[in-house]
């Protein structure tokens, strides 16, 4: 079984696979005559030619580390950006753009509680990944006619173990 590597995320590592939501390094401005902040235009949000972007909540099940990572998905006619709303961090997996994707091509980073991800339209990507505890995510994605979710699913699986995680937890600011 592959064991995965975790890495903190940030922008730039996670450039091929979308954008990373945070106020961090964003840039922003003063609205509301001075008393709201605004961080501008954090994610490139794709509905797809013949769709519409909506909101949802969706509540995310504590995963056990260790974890087995035998599957991932991706919607190829539109971006899904994920928020979370509870403050905790959470774990990302995504696979590099390739046809069918096996646990060779993974990445797994772990997002801190006030990081969001947006993945690009058909980025290959587990289903979410909270820790801990029950959390929400702040859900926005494609509605729309046609099938918009491809599943793989590994002959053999992945694991992340919780060492790493717990490793990068301790670091300041994870």
């Amino acid at each position: 079984m592959k064991l995965l590597a975790v890495e903190p995320l940030n922008r730039e590592a996670f450039a091929p696979f979308g954008d990373v939501i945070e106020t961090e390094g964003a840039r922003h401005f003063a609205i509301n005559g001075g008393n709201t902040e605004r961080f501008h235009d954090l994610a490139r949000l794709d509905p797809g030619a013949d769709g519409r972007i909506i909101a949802s909540i969706f509540r995310g099940q504590p995963r056990a580390l260790p974890f087995a990572v035998a599957m991932v998905e991706r919607h190829p006619r539109g971006s899904q950006a994920f928020y979370p709303l509870s403050g905790r961090a959470y774990l990302v997996v995504v696979a590099n753009r390739v046809e069918t994707p096996g646990p060779e091509d993974l990445r797994c980073f772990l997002a801190r509680g006030d990081q969001g991800v947006n993945y690009a339209a058909g980025t290959w990507h587990h289903p979410l990944l909270a820790l801990d505890e029950v959390c929400d995510f702040m859900v926005l994605d494609r509605s729309g006619e046609g099938p918009n979710c491809d599943e793989v699913h590994f002959a053999e699986a992945a694991a992340i173990a919780p060492e790493p995680v717990a490793l990068l937890r301790g670091t300041p600011g994870v």
